[in-house]
């Protein structure tokens, strides 16, 4: 069974920064797509960050140049690191691993949130 364990979440102030990781227990986790989505009370589930199999990242118009996505192959983790929080960043972030396989067969796993809350 495919596991995602988040870590890191809590409260800062505006300004600081948090660690977002995210192990994923996939035997196969090199090829997987991995990246960060957060979810805002009242507001819809939005992409922050993503990093493909190849090291390709695509990020958020609101977070570039603050956030930064990676991966650790080896340790089948993939880290968010987050800098000069906004109270806008207040959310749910989920952890995502996905993967298109042949004829059309996706695999689409999410982990179960953890709270980042930005606030003086």
């Amino acid at each position: 069974q495919v596991q995602l364990v988040e870590s890191g979440g809590g409260l800062v102030q505006p300004g600081g920064s948090l660690r977002l990781s995210c192990v994923v227990s996939i035997n196969i986790f090199s090829i997987f797509t991995v990246g960060w989505y957060r979810q805002a009370p009242g507001k819809q589930r939005e992409l922050v960050a993503a990093i493909t199999s190849g090291g390709s990242t695509n990020y958020a118009d609101s977070v570039k140049g603050r956030f930064t996505i990676s991966r650790d192959n080896a340790k089948n983790t993939v880290v968010l690191q987050m800098n000069s929080l906004k109270p806008e960043d207040t959310a749910v972030y989920y952890c995502n691993a996905y993967r298109m396989a042949g004829r059309g067969t996706t695999y689409d796993y999410w982990g179960q949130g953890t709270q980042v809350t930005v606030s003086s």
